[in-house]
C-alpha cells in the first residue's frame, strides 16, 4: 500500500512513464476523510475510464479549510493509506494546497474526474485553466445519493446524544 503513496516529484515522473507507455492516466482528488461506499464506487468508476488512477488527497490544513472545524477526522497520512488500499487506485499523492492545481500539473492526466456535485463550470477557475492548458478531458461521474462523510458524521452525532 505505502508504495502507492508518492510525492509530487515522483508523480510527475511516473505520470510521464505511463503516458510514454501509451496508457491513459486518470486523476481525481478530494479529502476522503471517512471512506464510504460512495467514495469506493466513485473511485472504481474513475479507474474504469483509463489505464491507471492517481488520487490527490487534500492535506490536513486544506481539508480543514474546505470542510470546516473538526475536520478532517482522520489525518492526511491515514486517509492516503486507506485510499491506497483500494485495488482500483494505482497512485496516491497528498497535496497541501487548497486547490489541486499543482497536483494536476504534475499528473498531466488524460482524464480528470469529479463527482456529480460538480460541473465543468463549477470547477475552480485556476484548476480549470490548468486542465485546459494540459488538454485534459473532464468527466463528471454521477453523485451517489445518500452517501456523504458529512451525513455519516451527523448520524454519529445523533447516535451519541
Amino acid at each position: 500500500m505505502k508504495k502507492k503513496i508518492i510525492d509530487m516529484k515522483t508523480l510527475a515522473r511516473r505520470a510521464k512513464e505511463i503516458r510514454a507507455a501509451g496508457k491513459n492516466l486518470v486523476a481525481t482528488n478530494g479529502c476522503f476523510d471517512l471512506l464510504h461506499v460512495g467514495h469506493v464506487r466513485y473511485l472504481q468508476a474513475a479507474r474504469s475510464l483509463g489505464d491507471a488512477l492517481v488520487v490527490g488527497v487534500n492535506g490536513d490544513q486544506s481539508a480543514r479549510q474546505l470542510k470546516g472545524p473538526g475536520r478532517p477526522v482522520n489525518n492526511e497520512s491515514d486517509r492516503a493509506e486507506v485510499v491506497a488500499a483500494l485495488e482500483c487506485v494505482d497512485l496516491v499523492v497528498i497535496f497541501p494546497e487548497l486547490r489541486a492545481t499543482s497536483f494536476l500539473e504534475a499528473a498531466a492526466p488524460a482524464i480528470y474526474v469529479k463527482g456529480g456535485d460538480y460541473t465543468p463550470e463549477t470547477l475552480n477557475p485556476d484548476e480549470r485553466a490548468m486542465l485546459e492548458v494540459i488538454g485534459v478531458q473532464i468527466r463528471i461521474i454521477p453523485f451517489e445519493k445518500g452517501y456523504s462523510t458529512s451525513g455519516l458524521l451527523e448520524q454519529l452525532r445523533h447516535a451519541t446524544t
